[in-house]
């Protein structure tokens, strides 16, 4: 039985929420598997550690460590907000087939280039990631165009 949607935006919003609270930009996410195995999770900390690089996807992916390539190809990325270029490249580099996103108000990232490439893209429209989101914007709009390369 698949996972439930739900309860991996649910983990995705936690680590958003985290994210905030260290200062840093509040995105999250969480690498699960068909079984609901949560392989990892995790949150944008450019702040945090000084990085050009760690958006949530990217320390999702970071966390969850070597896996086979096998293993993510029946894994769901969820992310609380549209992923940009980068962190879509990195799942189709892996072989991701299924992205589910929070929301995509705030920002649209490369959503396109993954359905061009056969990613199934699933967006919540999550009323609880919009507020974070555009409440982190409002508050720090000099962080967020950093962080999208603005």
């Amino acid at each position: 039985m698949p996972f439930n949607d739900k309860k991996g935006m649910q983990i995705a919003l936690e680590e958003a929420k985290k994210g905030y609270e260290e200062g840093g930009v509040p995105i999250g996410g969480a690498l699960i598997s068909e079984d609901g195995t949560v392989l990892g999770r995790g949150h944008n900390m450019r702040f945090q550690k000084d990085s050009a690089i760690l958006h949530g996807e990217m320390s999702v992916l970071e966390n969850a460590g070597r896996l086979k390539g096998s293993v993510y190809k029946n894994c769901t990325m969820y992310t609380t907000l549209s992923p940009c270029h980068m962190c879509s490249g990195a799942c189709l580099m892996y072989g991701i087939k299924r992205v589910v996103l929070g929301e995509n108000v705030n920002f649209v990232g490369a959503e396109a280039l993954l359905r061009s490439e056969g990613v199934e893209v699933v967006n919540l429209n999550d009323p609880e990631c919009k507020a974070l989101m555009k409440k982190f914007i409002d508050e720090r709009p000099e962080d967020w165009f950093e962080d999208i390369g603005e």
